[in-house]
């Protein structure tokens, strides 16, 4: 589902015309909840990660600043995604879903200004770690928390259900690789451990369930390694 960086099927998106008619769609859309945890666990210790460098640790600010930068441009091509590749579909083909669609748009628009201004504010902080920085970091992801406990939930209860109803698995997969391309270079194992550590098991279903066993053995060997070093810098 959007923002899993998994491989992709190989097929392209439907044209927008949707499943034909008595088509009955078997479309699994849990990975937006998968996907949220990871936003939920992530933007939600990130106040903490800013609160605890002193002020002009600008090392520890460029750690830190550097795994928020990686948090918004998921956040980003998420919600891309949606906007480009999924609300018309859902306007289209479930049209007492508008309202709820209408208001994932402003959502959305108002997620926007919270990310850019956490976007505007990090080099700064992430250059000086000074304090009077800091704050602008901390009040952007004030109103990233905040609308994010609006979004999510309005999301998983409104919008899920009838993407499981009228969106195509080629369509999902679409937006799992308009997700999977924003991945910054050399973070894939990182936000790979990110989305596997939010999950309640840990990452264990979701591994043998969206991973073939040599990817899950690359994991073992190099990407979990990898991932928990680069978490006990974050968190140290």
């Amino acid at each position: 589902m959007p923002a899993t960086a998994l491989p992709s099927s190989g097929d392209t998106p439907d044209d927008g015309a949707g499943p034909g008619p008595g088509t009955v769609q078997t479309c699994d859309a849990r990975g937006m909840a998968e996907i949220h945890r990871l936003f939920r666990a992530g933007f939600g210790e990130a106040p903490g990660l800013v609160g605890g460098v002193a002020d002009g640790d600008s090392g520890r600010a460029e750690t830190v600043g550097d795994h928020l930068a990686m948090l918004s441009t998921a956040l980003h091509a998420h919600h891309e995604g949606e906007d480009t590749l999924l609300w018309g579909r859902l306007e289209s083909r479930a049209p007492s879903c508008a309202a709820h669609v209408a208001r994932m748009k402003q959502q959305h628009a108002e997620m926007l200004v919270h990310l850019e201004e956490l976007d505007a504010s990090l080099p700064a902080w992430r250059g000086s770690g000074r304090a009077s920085d800091a704050a602008s970091v901390s009040a952007a992801l004030a109103g990233i928390n905040a609308a994010l406990a609006v979004h999510l939930p309005d999301e998983e209860t409104n919008i899920v259900p009838v993407i499981e109803t009228v969106i195509t698995p080629r369509e999902v997969d679409a937006l799992a690789e308009h997700a999977r391309k924003a991945t910054p270079k050399g973070k894939m194992f990182i936000q790979l451990g990110a989305i596997l550590s939010a999950q309640p098991d840990g990452g264990t279903a979701w591994q043998h369930e969206h991973l073939p066993a040599p990817v899950r053995l690359l994991w073992r060997l190099v990407g979990r390694p990898r991932y928990e070093r680069y978490r006990a810098q974050l968190v140290r």
